[in-house]
């Protein structure tokens, strides 16, 4: 699961008032090259809560210098944006936990994917 991934899941779990942004517990993550595709990642920037991966990113040891917070006019940065590319689509979380930040419910990520069902099965 990519943190571009984990930046855009929210729990759905009955009676959690916020199901966002879901605690990743990384037990063990891969790095993948991705061709680099700047108008994606000025495009995704938008869409990306910015705070939630950086914390993330720190949490799991990967930050590779992306800034705390977002700085005007990044979008003109190419050393920025292949920093963000990195972070976004590189680093994938291959095995490990998403965790309700209100339930506490975990959901398996296994070989890289997430499962969000509900059921007893997704818990641990």
């Amino acid at each position: 699961m990519r943190l571009l991934t984990h930046n855009m899941l929210t729990s759905h779990v009955k009676g959690a008032e916020s199901g966002y942004p879901l605690i990743l517990e990384a037990a063990e993550v891969i790095l993948r090259n991705v061709d680099f595709n700047p108008e994606f990642i000025k495009r995704m920037l938008s869409k990306v809560n910015w705070d939630v991966l950086y914390q993330t990113a720190k949490a799991i040891g990967h930050l590779n210098d992306i800034p705390e917070q977002l700085q005007p006019n990044v979008e003109n940065d190419e050393e920025f944006l292949r920093k963000a590319h990195h972070v976004l689509l590189e680093v994938e979380v291959k095995e490990g936990h998403l965790i309700c930040p209100t339930s506490k419910k975990k959901f398996q990520i296994s070989n890289g994917i997430p499962n969000m069902l509900l059921g007893e099965e997704s818990s641990s």
